[in-house]
């Protein structure tokens, strides 16, 4: 299983669960992987049928396998946070409607699965990643950014 995290202008986008289980209980975008399909072209492909939306992977939140996360079976799923490429969102798939939300709205609602868990998760690293090269003030570094420290650096996801 594949779930993402689709960022866009400070907000999240979550689904409005069509089907079971958790039928009109809002959650990540996401699904199966099918035979030969790697994890990410598979979260590509479920952000695309559910949101009509083509995004960019940046990366991995972690990976979950309670095993009481689907009441259906036991399932693992891999979390990734994604940003959208192109596209027009629209409802499609699994998904009966979308819903743009900032991150502590979301964590105030009741989510599908385990899904609050994989957006507290997400919290931390946007946490981590505001504060990873924060500099004391009376650094004579004035103009330190992820974009010009990660310059000649690519995603491994680059190439998607």
């Amino acid at each position: 299983m594949v779930d993402i995290i689709i960022e866009k202008d400070e907000k999240i986008l979550l689904i409005k669960r069509k089907k079971g289980p958790f039928k009109g209980m809002l959650a990540l975008p996401g699904g199966h992987i099918r035979a030969g399909e790697t994890v990410e072209k598979a979260a590509m492909r479920e952000a695309k049928e559910e949101t009509s939306l083509h995004v960019k992977l940046l990366n991995i939140v972690g990976v979950y396998s309670n095993p009481k996360r689907d009441p259906r079976y036991p399932t693992i799923s891999i979390a990734f946070i994604a940003r959208v490429k192109k596209g027009k969102e629209k409802a499609g798939s699994d998904a009966k409607e979308l819903l743009w939300m900032g991150l502590k709205e979301a964590l105030k609602k009741k989510l599908a699965f385990d899904h609050k868990k994989i957006l507290s998760d997400y919290a931390k690293i946007k946490n981590l990643s505001k504060n990873i090269f924060m500099l004391p003030s009376s650094s004579p570094v004035k103009d330190t950014t992820l974009s010009r420290l990660g310059r000649g650096f690519k995603s491994r996801w680059e190439h998607y």
